[in-house]
């Protein structure tokens, strides 16, 4: 497997990976995925550390967190702010071997497959070999990833279109990572696959001061880092970006973004 950059990286990175992770909806979710009190877990791509605090709270009494990122200095800044006796932060390269860290009942992959497009298949069958039998692997990515929005124009569907393309080719970010869930677990034949769907973003009305900070930042890394030459605008990327903040700064826009979850449990003899 191709070990590839994070295309997002910034100095505001971890703090905006930390402020968009709501915490009781990761306790949901993994719950719904059968995480339980007193689960050895493993948080793949766990950031700034607040999901592996999440899953913590989630798997107690008895519950251990390992979580691993590639990023050193956002697994020093979880270890800072985030680590307890129950929490473990590791700076470890998820596509290598990482057996050294034992064998876990549940696995959560959330908001990683979709960085890693050409991948993501392999990155799955991989982690699946530090599962022990019996336990749960838990994907979670959306679909149609920022691209689902009504009261904008026919150009600028067709540019969401393009950036999806040029994501895709460019920077190996899946925008359609959610709907490919369930495939990779049936084929590493995981059994007792179930599958949900909830929205993730839903915005409407008011704009509130947080979405807007956070989708600025989406256009910019969607648009400058795409490739795209913006070529349906005369004024290029800046007459996309202002002319999208001025239909999403609107209360009359209506926006969202489905988050796709499947788990599946590893069986006897894999």
């Amino acid at each position: 497997m191709i070990d590839r950059p994070y295309f997002p990286e910034s100095d505001l990175e971890t703090a905006r990976l930390e402020l968009k992770t709501d915490i009781q909806a990761v306790i949901n979710q993994s719950r719904w995925a059968g995480l339980k009190a007193g689960m050895r877990i493993l948080d793949v791509g766990c950031g700034p550390g607040i999901t592996s605090s999440a899953l913590s709270t989630a798997a107690q009494p008895g519950g251990m967190v390992v979580g691993i990122d590639r990023s050193e200095e956002r697994v020093e800044y979880a270890r800072s702010k985030y680590g307890d006796e129950n929490i473990d932060f590791v700076s470890r390269n998820y596509f290598h071997d990482l057996s050294d860290l034992g064998e876990f009942d549940f696995i959560w992959v959330r908001f990683v497959l979709e960085f890693h497009y050409q991948e993501s298949a392999q990155l799955v069958k991989h982690l699946a070999k530090f599962l022990k039998t019996g336990g749960i692997l838990c994907l979670g990515d959306l679909d149609y990833n920022c691209m689902i929005h009504c009261g904008h124009d026919d150009r600028m569907e067709k540019t969401f279109q393009k950036l999806a393309t040029c994501q895709m080719k460019n920077n190996n970010f899946d925008p359609f990572a959610g709907r490919r869930l369930y495939q990779y677990l049936f084929d590493i034949g995981m059994t007792e696959i179930n599958a949900d769907v909830q929205p993730h973003h839903l915005i409407y009305g008011q704009l509130s001061d947080f979405d807007q900070w956070h989708w600025w930042k989406k256009i910019e890394l969607a648009g400058l880092f795409s490739g795209h030459t913006f070529e349906e605008y005369e004024g290029g990327y800046e007459e996309f970006s202002a002319e999208f903040k001025k239909f999403f700064t609107s209360a009359r826009r209506f926006t969202y973004t489905p988050l796709i979850l499947c788990r599946g449990v590893k069986p006897d003899g894999q």
